[in-house]
């Protein structure tokens, strides 16, 4: 029997089980698709540390970007940390300055640059398509390097990985006794759902609910290919984070669990990423859809997400490239659920990270500190259990 089972592999999972098996803790690591398929295969790994506007969110960002600049030596293996700038960009009629006070109580206040100034930065934009940018200092990594670090490192201390599906948290009164997969039973003292967009539907399957939500992400990804961008670009006015924030709004929770409901319409994001290999990811798409499942059409989604980009980053938005899609979780007050639920005290949460580059590397090591007993009034702010008094 190992100490925890943590329940999906990626940035979330694999960086709990870390820290958890570094700790002393024995960890098996269940994880359902050897090639990610989740939000860590399709996130743009930036790592937004600028963006902390409480004094809970500044001191993980601190942490955060901390962090994330030493793990590379720490685990022997290269996650492409870097340092890169940042340029939000505005729309041609946005007005510049109710832009820029959306980001009067970020932790790092952005530089305003006019069209052309943006252009310079950035010479793949569109000077006629944008009204200017907001700049800002930023990092950026490799999810899939970070993962394969952390896999290497997990195996290297002792700790397990399988490839398998999860179909059941198992329940003996009160308390997680294991899982059910498709390899079997497994048993544990502790179970950590790190299972991102799936979560919620995971946990309904055994009878348990948590306020988590996800959206439908997608995105183009290329080949590597000759053209150079110098930044990562992104909206000002983020569609998605509005998106997200929207589903506060719906009275009725229990909607999420029927299938075939579209709470809002779609939004586009015009954002790219190269990464150090000259691969481009640009896009995103996102839906807010109730079933994890449902069926998206591609060629619709990839005209739309190019069309959209292009007006933006006009040689990008050409670019060939695959269509691809997953869940992105998220929570209704945009701080991730961390900590046990109320109804089963050794059944903890470990998901709804909006921005998971910045803050998953730092509170997985609060996690295990606290699973050791150690008290932490951030841990305690992000229980699930916050909602609890919300129906």
């Amino acid at each position: 029997m190992h100490d925890w089972i943590v329940i999906g592999g990626g940035i979330t999972g694999i960086s709990l089980s870390y820290e958890l098996q570094k700790s002393g803790f024995s960890v098996l690591l269940i994880e359902q698709h050897q090639q990610l398929q989740g939000g860590s295969s399709l996130g743009y790994g930036g790592i937004s540390y600028w963006s902390g506007s409480t004094p809970l969110t500044q001191q993980l960002c601190q942490e955060g970007i901390t962090r994330q600049r030493e793990l590379s030596q720490e685990l022997g293996m290269d996650t492409e940390f870097r340092e890169i700038d940042l340029l939000l960009t505005l729309e041609p009629d946005a007005d510049p300055e109710a832009i820029l006070a959306q980001y009067a109580n970020c932790m790092i206040f952005p530089t305003l640059l006019n069209a052309q100034e943006a252009c310079d930065r950035e010479p793949q934009l569109n000077v006629n398509g944008i009204g200017g940018a907001l700049l800002l200092p930023h990092a950026h990594i490799n999810l899939n390097c970070f993962v394969k670090a952390h896999q290497q490192a997990i195996q290297k201390l002792g700790g397990e990985i399988i490839y398998t599906k999860v179909n059941q948290i198992l329940l003996e009164g009160d308390r997680v006794a294991g899982v059910t997969t498709e390899q079997g039973e497994f048993r544990s003292e502790r179970v950590a759902v790190c299972a991102g967009g799936l979560s919620r539907s995971l946990l309904k399957a055994s009878g348990l609910h948590a306020r988590i939500y996800y959206t439908h992400a997608e995105a183009i990804d290329t080949e590597p290919v000759d053209i150079e961008l110098r930044s990562m670009v992104m909206p000002a006015d983020t569609k998605r984070y509005e998106l997200e924030g929207a589903t506060k709004d719906i009275e009725q929770d229990a909607i999420w669990d029927v299938a075939g409901h579209e709470l809002l319409p779609p939004s586009i994001d015009a954002g790219a990423i190269q990464y150090c290999d000259r691969r481009i990811r640009f896009g995103q798409l996102s839906r807010v859809l109730t079933d994890p499942y449902a069926a998206i059409d591609p060629i619709e989604s990839e005209l739309a997400i190019r069309a959209y980009v292009s007006k933006v980053l006009p040689k990008i938005g050409e670019l060939k490239g695959k269509w691809r899609n997953c869940l992105v979780a998220f929570s209704s007050d945009n701080l991730p659920l961390v900590g046990p639920l109320k109804e089963c005290e050794n059944l903890h949460l470990f998901t709804g990270f909006t921005s998971p580059t910045v803050y998953v590397p730092t509170l997985s090591k609060r996690f295990v500190e606290h699973a050791k007993g150690k008290s932490d009034e951030i841990i305690a702010a992000l229980s699930p259990q916050r909602f609890s008094a919300i129906t």
